[in-house]
């Protein structure tokens, strides 16, 4: 079902495509956690550290396929919005081509450099085997994570956030029952862990693909479709820079995991267990803001500057009241959060935890401004910016980190107070920009948006 975002209640229509997405995403983090819980409670703290270090490391992975996809997403909206279907189907071949071809070359230097990443991310020799271990597994979910992602871009580029909400959630269903089968019943290890996410990456990536191809006939082939090397610029274009954006922002993450994990294996099950509580925290409005880019971008193809700028008001607020809210929260219950997912005797892993989770859950707001500002500038044809305000963002994050955290009297704490530290500065750099050239935002040359 295809959603026009260009009519309708502003605020109304965004929430309601936005809750779909919001309500995926929670599944999605709902097995994550799951996942800790098994691993953490039933194979111990090593094989915790093994998987959250794992965790982050699929994470960059993922957001390289995630922002191709999303910078071509980007694409899809503003053209459905013109209503230039031509441009539309052209594009989604292009964009098909060019993220499967760069899929199956990440694919092949994942596996190739599976031994390269202990050095690189430090990881201590005691968790190592284990780390391998999951890895070896996880790595074959790559090209299923592509399927998933390139076709629910898309159906979310034409207004339809709900199919992905279902295949996704009997995905992170079918994932947590594979797990506990596999961990506890067959005992299989932490690679019995990663099976069951392979497997449940397959199932939603191919019911996905044959859902789209049977509702959206813009992805079918059809005569006299062919490949334009212009449509392939345009898609390189927007995906290359999301793309640069989102592992930009993931590379900064796995750097800082590397520092993290030079402090051991107790710091590193601390911040396996306290990243999962923090991200399950913020997803809602990281969702939010992708919903929020593509309202805009439809507009913005649209020409309806009114309805961007009412858009863009009342997304600020309801970002900001929910990041409240949810700094109260989780700055109130840090302490029985992490207990959930680390054995009651292990106090030192759970008291780091939770001072991380107390400096970090106090600033939810910049985070959620940082990524209202990233969807506002995708949507407007600015994928560049974004790319210019992750860099501020990592790039403070990780020199901070490795500054702050040398001097004795901080340590560790460093590390977790140069994240909303950077955030604010990228807010800073955001904000002024947009302020200082609102003009040049919403200009559109030849009846095109520029």
């Amino acid at each position: 079902m295809e959603r026009d975002l260009t009519r309708g209640p502003v605020m109304a229509s965004m929430l309601r495509f936005a809750v779909p997405m919001i309500l995926g995403d929670l599944l999605q983090q709902c097995y994550n956690v799951a996942d800790t819980l098994i691993v953490g409670n039933y194979l111990g703290k090593n094989a915790l550290a093994a998987v959250g270090s794992s965790f982050t490391l699929m994470t960059f992975l993922t957001s390289i396929l995630l922002g191709l996809c999303m910078g071509s997403g980007a694409v899809f909206s503003i053209r459905f919005g013109q209503r230039d279907q031509d441009g539309l189907r052209e594009g989604a071949l292009a964009s098909f081509v060019l993220i499967a071809a760069l899929t199956a070359a990440l694919n092949v230097l994942s596996f190739a450099c599976l031994d390269w990443l202990r050095v690189f991310l430090r990881v201590p020799g005691e968790v190592w085997p284990m780390m391998r271990e999951y890895l070896s597994v996880i790595f074959l979910g790559i090209t299923a994570t592509f399927f998933y992602n390139f076709f629910a871009c898309f159906l979310r580029a034409v207004g339809n956030s709900l199919a992905p909400l279902i295949f996704l959630a009997v995905s992170a269903v079918l994932n947590i029952a594979l797990d506990l089968w596999f961990v506890l019943g067959l005992k299989r290890g932490v690679a019995g862990a990663a099976q069951a996410t392979v497997i449940a990456q397959y199932l939603s990536g191919l019911a996905i693909t044959v859902y789209a191809l049977a509702r959206c006939p813009q992805l079918r082939l059809s005569k006299g479709l062919r490949l334009r090397w212009a449509r392939v610029r345009e898609i390189a274009g927007f995906s290359i820079l999301t793309c640069v954006q989102q592992s930009v922002m993931n590379l900064g993450i796995l750097m800082v995991q590397g520092l993290v994990n030079s402090f051991g294996p107790t710091v590193m099950a601390a911040f396996a267990a306290a990243v999962k509580i923090d991200a399950f925290a913020y997803m809602p409005v990281q969702d939010f803001g992708n919903a929020f880019s593509t309202f805009i971008a439809q507009n913005y193809g649209a020409k309806q500057e009114r309805r961007i700028r009412a858009g863009l008001k009342g997304a600020v607020l309801a970002a900001f009241l929910f990041c409240a809210v949810v700094s109260a929260l989780v700055c109130a219950f840090a302490q029985p959060l992490m207990g959930l997912f680390v054995e009651a005797g292990e106090a030192e892993t759970i008291a780091e935890g939770v001072r991380y989770l107390r400096i970090e859950g106090a600033f939810y707001c910049g985070i959620g401004c940082l990524f209202l500002l990233y969807g506002l500038y995708r949507a407007l044809g600015r994928p560049g910016m974004s790319v210019v305000l992750t860099v501020v963002s990592l790039g403070t994050r990780v020199v901070l980190a490795h500054l702050l955290s040398a001097i004795p009297a901080i340590g560790v704490a460093g590390i977790w107070w140069s994240v909303p530290i950077g955030w604010a500065l990228a807010d800073a750099v955001g904000l002024g920009c947009y302020l200082l050239n609102q003009k040049q935002l919403f200009a559109w040359e030849d009846g095109q948006a520029r």
